[in-house]
């Protein structure tokens, strides 16, 4: 069984939004299904590369790029921004950049670039698929998003050729987090509203990467009953073998934060915390990977920690899981009540203590304590009682594993495979 899946991100660009689909093409042809990818040929946002993801990535495998049109170094010009320094996706959308010219972007943006400013790799990838589906067959469709730009690339092909279509949900569509602080216009979310229904109510099955993400949906649209699954972002087992570990002094505490963190992820009465339990004689160092807001390093700075904080910018994978094993607290901040960040599995598989903040996350919640890892608190509390309590809790690893993306593959390869027999079934009578 052949499937083509679109993913706009694909290593060695690093994001976190590529690591899902990276596993389950990984792993796909264990259960039978043989791989091809649609990508495209250069991001040129804020990814940095990683190399060392390819390393044990199967050569054979078809990867078909194409071109794109991205509008940010038109961003960059109009903003006045030097064309060599690198953008920050968290610097972008921020609302402490009080110019003209930012605000100008962020409206053009949110009501101009529909459903995403991704969307202009649509018209290079659906030409490209076209020529490729001449010649070659594809048994089902899996895209990703966000970008949901891919989603119209899949439902396109869907359509045209009348092929299975699995749109996978990484993060909701119309309301996804990052829109919430700012005005898209009626016009815009009519058009956007369209898109995302006739994916949705075109896709033989749509995946969901949280629960509560698949529960909102069918509020949304009944028509999804029966038409959708679960299946959470996970981590890789193969990953937590050869780790090189930072160097870490005798008598610190390291808290450590990986990947974007943003304006609206501020536990602003933690960072009053920790300089609480510094003044105590608690010697704690923090410690980022990833970008960090504006916002986010002011607070840190209000708090007076800036020679507590180093900012490690990019890591490649195997580093950044190295400074999760010599964390003793791991910091996780979803954004709302749908969003279980990637990040929180391979803190899990790490065993080490958990300090989350998100209101209402029911979710988060119920993971972490299921698996014995932390503790999840709101964004308004002062989480001073972790810092007793951190010993206490020990991850059982045996459900952790029940994460891992090759379980996580195979519950997919088995969707995609029953869903094909059932298309096929259909088309015969």
């Amino acid at each position: 069984m052949r499937v083509l899946v679109i993913s706009y991100f694909w290593p060695p660009a690093v994001r976190a939004s590529m690591h899902w689909q990276f596993a389950m093409v990984k792993n796909f042809r264990k259960f039978g299904i043989e791989p091809i990818v649609l990508t495209v040929e250069e991001e040129t946002f804020d990814t940095k590369k990683d190399y060392t993801l390819l390393e044990d990535f199967p050569s054979d495998i078809e990867v078909i790029k194409t071109k794109t049109f991205e509008p940010f170094n038109i961003y960059r010009k109009f903003n006045k921004i030097e064309p060599n320094r690198q953008l920050v996706s968290s610097e972008t959308i921020s609302k402490k950049n009080k110019k003209l010219s930012h605000r100008i972007s962020i409206w053009i943006r949110m009501n101009l670039f529909i459903p995403d400013a991704r969307v202009g790799w649509y018209f290079y990838a659906v030409k490209k698929m076209k020529e490729y589906l001449k010649k070659e067959k594809v048994d089902a469709i899996l895209s990703v998003g966000p970008p949901h730009s891919s989603h119209l690339i899949g439902l396109k092909l869907a359509k045209k050729y009348n092929i299975p279509y699995f749109p996978v949900f990484e993060d909701p569509w119309m309301d996804i987090v990052y829109y919430r602080d700012f005005k898209r216009s009626k016009l815009t979310l009519l058009i956007d509203g369209y898109f995302e229904s006739e994916v949705l109510k075109n896709a033989t099955n749509t995946i969901f990467v949280t629960k509560s993400m698949e529960e909102d949906y069918l509020k949304k649209y009944p028509f999804l009953q029966g038409k959708s699954k679960v299946l959470y972002w996970g981590y890789n087992e193969s990953g937590f073998t050869n780790i090189k570990m930072p160097e870490k002094q005798e008598g610190e505490f390291w808290i450590v934060h990986t990947g974007n963190i943003f304006d609206y992820q501020n536990p602003k009465n933690f960072w009053k915390t920790i300089s609480k339990k510094i003044n105590e004689g608690l010697n704690i160092k923090l410690k980022f990977s990833g970008t960090v807001s504006p916002v986010i390093k002011e607070e840190i700075h209000k708090n007076g920690l800036d020679d507590r904080v180093e900012y490690l910018g990019f890591l490649n994978y195997n580093e950044m899981l190295g400074y999760l094993l010599q964390g003793d607290l791991l910091l996780v901040c979803p954004t709302e009540k749908r969003h279980v960040p990637g990040k929180l599995f391979e803190y899990l598989r790490s065993g080490r203590t958990i300090v989350a903040f998100g209101d209402d996350n029911e979710e988060v919640a119920k993971i972490i304590t299921d698996c014995n890892a932390g503790k999840l608190y709101n964004y308004d509390d002062t989480a001073e009682d972790i810092f007793e309590r951190f010993k206490d809790f020990s991850t059982d690893l045996i459900k952790v594993k029940e994460f891992s993306r090759e379980k996580i593959c195979e519950n997919l390869s088995k969707i995609i495979e029953t869903q094909v027999k059932e298309n096929k079934f259909k088309k015969q009578a």
